[in-house]
C-alpha cells in the first residue's frame, strides 16, 4: 500500500509539472529584444555581460537555456534569489515578457568567457574539480550536474562553460555563505561549502577558459 501511495503521489507531481510547463507562455525573441532594452546596461547589447576583477561581474546571458533564464527572473521576482538590482529590473517584466527575454538571449551567439587567463597549475586544479572532483575533500565533479563540458542540463543546471570567472566565483561564494539557495535540493550549497577560495578561483577560471557548446560544435 505505501508503494502504491508513493507511486500515485509521484504521478500526480509529474502531472503538475507537465501542466505548469504547458501553462508557461511561449517566448518570442523579437519581442524579447525590445523588452531586453533595460538589460543592456549590465549584460551588454550582445548579451556578453562583463567580467570585473575585484568587483561585481555580470553574467553572459547569450546562449543560455531559455527555461533557466526564465526561472532566474521569476526567482528574482519572488525573492527566492536575491539581488537588489535584478529585483528592480525583473519586476518590470510580466510573465510573457520574461518568456520573450529568455527566448531572445537563448538564441544569441555565445560570447567567450573572461577571467580564464591564469597560471597552468590553477587551471589544472580547476579541470580536476570540473571533470573528476576531489573525493578526498568530498567534492563531486561539476560535470555530474552541469554535464560533460559544462554545457548545462535543462533549466536546473545552466551551461557554465564560457561563463565569466568573476560571476562563477561570486555565485560559488554566495552558495557557500548561504546568500543564494535557489538551486535544486541545495546541491550547490553542499558542494561550495567544501571548496576553499583557491578551489573556487580554479574552477571559475577553468570554465571561463572553455568554449561554450555552440563554439565547440562550430569547430567540429
Amino acid at each position: 500500500m505505501p508503494y502504491i501511495q508513493s507511486t500515485h503521489v509521484g504521478l500526480l507531481a509529474g502531472a503538475c509539472l507537465l501542466a505548469s510547463a504547458a501553462m508557461a507562455p511561449a517566448g518570442d525573441p523579437e519581442r524579447g529584444q525590445t523588452a531586453a532594452a533595460t538589460c543592456v546596461a549590465c549584460h551588454q547589447a550582445d548579451g556578453s555581460g562583463m567580467n570585473i576583477p575585484g568587483g561585481e561581474s555580470w553574467p553572459r546571458l547569450a546562449g543560455l537555456d531559455a527555461d533557466y533564464l526564465a526561472k532566474q527572473l521569476h526567482d528574482f521576482q519572488s525573492g527566492e534569489r536575491q539581488n537588489a538590482t535584478m529585483l528592480t529590473f525583473a519586476n518590470m517584466l510580466n510573465d510573457q515578457q520574461i518568456a520573450d527575454v529568455a527566448a531572445y538571449y537563448s538564441q544569441l551567439p555565445a560570447t567567450p568567457g573572461q577571467g580564464g587567463d591564469v597560471e597552468d597549475s590553477l587551471l589544472a586544479r580547476g579541470q580536476q574539480l570540473a571533470e573528476r572532483g576531489d573525493w578526498n575533500a568530498y567534492i563531486v565533479s561539476c560535470q555530474s550536474c552541469h554535464g560533460p563540458g559544462g554545457y548545462g542540463v535543462g533549466s536546473d543546471f545552466p551551461g557554465i562553460a564560457g561563463q565569466h570567472a568573476g560571476y562563477i566565483s561570486a555565485q560559488l561564494h554566495a552558495w557557500k555563505n548561504d546568500t543564494r539557495h535557489n538551486d535544486p535540493q541545495h546541491l550547490m550549497g553542499a558542494v561550495a561549502k567544501r571548496m576553499n577560495d583557491d578551489d573556487i578561483a580554479a574552477v571559475s577560471a577553468w570554465y571561463a577558459a572553455q568554449p561554450s557548446q555552440r563554439d565547440q560544435e562550430a569547430s567540429q
